[in-house]
């Protein structure tokens, strides 16, 4: 090896180092800072000194998870930012909202799937009427139908959208207009919401 290879790999090497170090001190910096939602700015969003959703006083829903939703409504409307409950897992998506009657400060649940699915839901054990929009990878609402409430049996009506969806968000009957979730609307999921 040659002095000028050494020189070579030694600068090469700072330079690794540098950039991990700036990296490790972005993230550290970040970590804790509610302003920054965690989207890609290229999509057009809300830049990183956007404050991040939520109501302060929120009370998470035992076994699950939370994240922002930013909502394009199409309508000459400014983005609009919500934080939902999150279903990521199978056993979450199953429970869903059945026998809940009160969000505690969310403005709904986001159903997310790894992958786009057709399947549609129902409202077995679900007290609360509820209003869903099914929402493709693209963040175009697929379809929003309203859905009513149907005991714990066998044999309640199940809702199907009319197509492929990759997430679907649910809220209290009405309240996706309040979301900014209408036809024509662009949504995002993806961001964390303000601390409590």
């Amino acid at each position: 090896m040659t002095h000028a290879d050494r020189r070579l790999g030694f600068l090469l090497a700072g330079i690794v180092a540098l950039t991990v170090v700036g990296l490790a001190g972005i993230v550290w910096l970040r970590a804790d800072d509610p302003t920054v939602p965690g989207l890609d700015p290229a999509l057009g969003l809300p830049s990183a000194e956007t404050p991040a959703p939520g109501d302060p006083d929120r009370v998470q829903l035992g076994g699950f998870e939370e994240v922002a939703i930013w909502v394009e409504p199409g309508d000459g409307r400014a983005t609009m930012a919500s934080c939902l409950l999150a279903a990521l897992t199978g056993e979450q998506r199953g429970r869903g909202l059945m026998a809940v009657t009160d969000l505690q400060g969310y403005s709904g649940m986001v159903f997310i799937y790894d992958a786009d699915v057709a399947g549609g839901y129902y409202m077995r054990n679900t007290p609360t009427p509820l209003s869903i929009a099914w929402i493709a990878a693209d963040g175009e609402v697929v379809t929003i139908t309203d859905m009513a409430p149907c005991e714990d049996r066998e044999g309640c009506p199940t809702y199907s959208p009319s197509g492929a969806y990759r997430y679907a968000i649910e809220t209290f009957q009405g309240d996706l207009v309040d979301l900014g979730i209408t036809e024509g609307a662009t949504v995002t999921v993806g961001g964390g919401c303000a601390p409590t």
